[in-house]
C-alpha cells in the first residue's frame, strides 16, 4: 500500500509560482498513475493534472493548461505540480492522488489520497 503526502503549498501573490511534491512510500511507485485534484471551501474536489506511470502521458485541465505542469522522477519516488501565473480562483486544497492503472481524469479511479496541501493566492 503507498502513501502520499503533499507539500509546497503557501501564501502567493497572483502572478506569482509555487511547485508543489507528491512524495510516495509503501510501494512500487513506478506502478502508479498520479493525479491532482483541488477543492475550494463549498466547491467539490475538481481534476487539475494527471500522469501516467512513465510520465510519457500527461494532460491538464482547461483550467490550468499553460499554467500548471505536472511531471514526475519515479528515482525520487516524487510527482511534481509546478504552478505559474497563480489566479486567486487557484486558491484550495490541493491532493495528490495515485492508482495502478492508466492516467485518469475521474478521482473515482484513484485509491490512494495524500492529505492535501493548502494553496492561497491573495489578489
Amino acid at each position: 500500500q503507498v502513501q502520499l503526502v503533499e507539500s509546497g503549498g503557501g501564501l502567493v501573490q497572483a502572478g506569482g509560482s509555487l511547485r508543489l511534491s507528491c512524495v510516495a512510500s509503501g510501494g512500487a511507485f513506478s506502478r502508479y498513475a498520479i493525479g491532482w485534484f483541488r477543492q475550494a471551501p463549498g466547491k467539490e474536489r475538481e481534476f487539475v493534472a494527471t500522469i501516467s506511470r512513465t510520465g510519457v502521458s500527461a494532460s491538464a485541465a482547461d483550467s490550468v493548461k499553460g499554467r500548471f505542469t505536472i511531471s514526475r522522477d519515479n528515482a525520487k519516488n516524487t510527482v511534481y505540480l509546478q504552478m505559474n501565473s497563480l489566479k486567486p480562483e487557484d486558491t484550495a486544497v490541493y491532493y495528490c492522488a495515485g492508482f495502478e492503472g492508466l492516467a485518469s481524469r475521474s478521482p473515482h479511479e484513484y485509491k490512494y489520497w495524500g492529505q492535501g496541501t493548502q494553496v492561497t493566492v491573495s489578489s
